[in-house]
């Protein structure tokens, strides 16, 4: 059970006097904790003012509401998984391997920096949230495989979904990798790399499907 949860179910520690900036971020991170755990809807205020050492009004004089603490943290984390991700995507000189590496990287990075955020973004936060970033980086890629594809005489339209292919690809194994973080991360990012890569190397210019 974790810290948080042991508090909430009464385990309450003194109250500690904090300014108003650190309480508030203390309430962000036990918050955090509880959502990712049992989720949102699973989450009261008392819970979290509990595991706080804190009232509930002390809750509501910060964020008005339980959905205003929770919009707080999933705007935290979104912009923080968005900004790592498209940021490797856009490293400067990088090679076209090299992108493919830093934007799987970013995003398994980001999961095993940040396990509590990505699971409420990719669980409780609705499919929006978690799906506009994805949308953001496919974006990103999609530009980035466009030139490439042309480059190679390819049809640059087929960037789109070429793009949401590889996206997806990293975003479900990461989703799986949460729970088990087996393999280590760098031999799961090399090998979905290796994927997606080789995959990407040897496109024939002309595929037909062997079942029809």
């Amino acid at each position: 059970m974790s810290q948080a949860k042991e508090q909430a179910a009464g385990e309450v520690t003194p109250r500690v006097r904090m300014s108003g900036v650190e309480r508030r971020e203390q309430l962000i991170e036990v918050a955090r904790a509880l959502f990712a755990e049992n989720g949102v809807d699973a989450t009261s205020v008392e819970e979290i003012a509990a595991a706080a050492a804190v009232s509930k009004p002390i809750v509501y004089e910060h964020f008005g509401s339980k959905d205003g603490l929770y919009a707080v943290i999933v705007d935290r984390e979104a912009r923080r998984l968005d900004s790592a991700v498209c940021e490797a995507l856009d490293t400067p000189n990088a090679r076209y391997r090299e992108i493919v590496e830093r934007g799987t990287l970013a995003l398994l990075d980001y999961i095993d920096d940040c396990p509590e955020g990505f699971r409420i973004l990719s669980r409780d936060s609705g499919s929006n949230t978690y799906a506009s970033i994805l949308s953001d980086v496919t974006i990103h890629a999609e530009e980035i495989m466009r030139s490439q594809l042309a480059h190679h005489g390819f049809d640059p339209d087929l960037a789109r979904p070429m793009a949401q292919a590889i996206v997806g690809l990293v975003s479900m194994a990461g989703q799986a990798w949460l729970e088990t973080r087996q393999p280590p991360k760098d031999v799961l990012a090399a090998q979905l790399v290796n994927l997606a890569w080789n995959g990407l190397a040897n496109l024939q210019h002309h595929p037909t499907l062997t079942v029809r």
